[in-house]
């Protein structure tokens, strides 16, 4: 008999089942990974809720780190024991966009969680491309959490930012907290973090946000002349129009969150983007070469340095058992949230 492992799986939309499921093996190029923490993303309560993913039944579950245990033929630079985080997009290698190093576009790609078995489970086989080491002083907890934060950077590097700019960060969930932190250590010299949730502002504040809005009229007032630079990680068709109109001249907006309904541009928005000149950036994932980038390693660097904070963020840490109506609650939004943690290997 093959050796189980339990996992949270998804059967259909809104039908989660924690099993017994056989545990995977790793094969040429692999290594088999224990998973020691899986973040939320709000991609996984759409997708495990209502949108489904590419083929099911699938593990999902995309950010996480874990511990090396075995390894297949053709598996260098990591060992049994050491922790990983893992980038959940696996390119294709092959394709335009890929020979250019730029690994976000590929026209070919995997991805842990939606294409293939995540980490809602206690193990994971992971190609060795993917296997990303991480320095010793960096807590598994923070290295599942490099993927957002990486995702942060790559939208800041999309931009032109500079010392001493204005930056609103529109979305204060942990890529929104993320991108304040990153913002500050570019050296902006204020930061307005904008978010309906009272508790969620107050997190921007530890962030490092100097100012806050609960609302587009109050940030709208606060704006001024308008901001360098605005990034846009709440993906509601009303942010996206906020996001744009809060430029300055000459300013840029990066766009992260992924909307769920049609964008359109109020009048007055459209009439702002055409007159101030304003240059609009899409930001998808985080990766560049070498892979997975520079976001990554400078991700890892700062969490490493403790310049990039995280523990704030964390407002739940579970066993699987709990996954599937925590993600009913979180799709009912009944709890409140910003990063919610699971460990496979523990009870909750």
């Amino acid at each position: 008999m093959p050796e189980t492992m339990r996992a949270a799986v998804l059967h259909a939309p809104g039908d989660i089942r924690v099993e017994e499921v056989p545990r995977p093996e790793p094969g040429p190029g692999e290594a088999l990974v224990k998973v020691a923490a899986c973040g939320v993303c709000g991609s996984d309560i759409a997708r495990m809720l209502s949108a489904g993913a590419h083929r099911m039944p699938i593990i999902c579950g995309h950010e996480f780190a874990g511990v090396v245990v075995a390894t297949g033929p053709g598996v260098d630079g990591v060992a049994e024991g050491d922790l990983v985080s893992v980038p959940p997009l696996i390119p294709c290698f092959a394709c335009d966009p890929c020979r250019q190093g730029k690994f976000s576009l590929c026209a070919d790609y995997d991805y842990f969680g939606s294409r293939r078995d995540g980490a809602y489970a206690e193990y994971v086989t992971v190609p060795s491309s993917n296997l990303f080491r991480v320095d010793g002083r960096v807590a598994p907890e923070a290295a599942a959490m490099i993927d957002p934060a990486a995702i942060a950077l790559h939208a800041i590097w999309r931009t032109r930012l500079g010392i001493g700019q204005r930056v609103a960060v529109i979305g204060a969930g942990p890529i929104g907290l993320f991108a304040v932190q990153w913002a500050r250590l570019a050296g902006a010299s204020e930061v307005l973090a904008v978010d309906v949730n009272d508790q969620k502002v107050a997190m921007a504040r530890e962030a490092g946000a100097s100012q806050t809005a609960t609302g587009a009229e109050e940030a709208r007032d606060l704006a001024g002349d308008g901001y360098h630079v605005v990034i846009e990680s709440a993906g509601n068709p009303a942010t996206v129009d906020l996001a744009a109109a809060l430029c300055a001249r000459h300013g840029e907006a990066a766009f992260i969150g992924i909307p769920h309904a049609p964008v359109e541009f109020a009048k007055s928005t459209f009439n702002t983007f055409l007159r101030r000149e304003i240059s609009l950036h899409g930001a998808w994932n985080s990766f560049s070469a070498p892979f997975p980038g520079d976001e990554w390693r400078a991700t890892a660097d700062a969490m490493a340095a403790g310049s990039l904070r995280w523990k704030f963020m964390i407002t739940h840490e579970l066993g699987l058992d709990a996954l599937p109506e925590t993600m009913r609650r979180l799709g009912e939004r009944s709890i409140f949230s910003s990063k919610v943690l699971f460990r496979p290997g523990e009870e909750t």
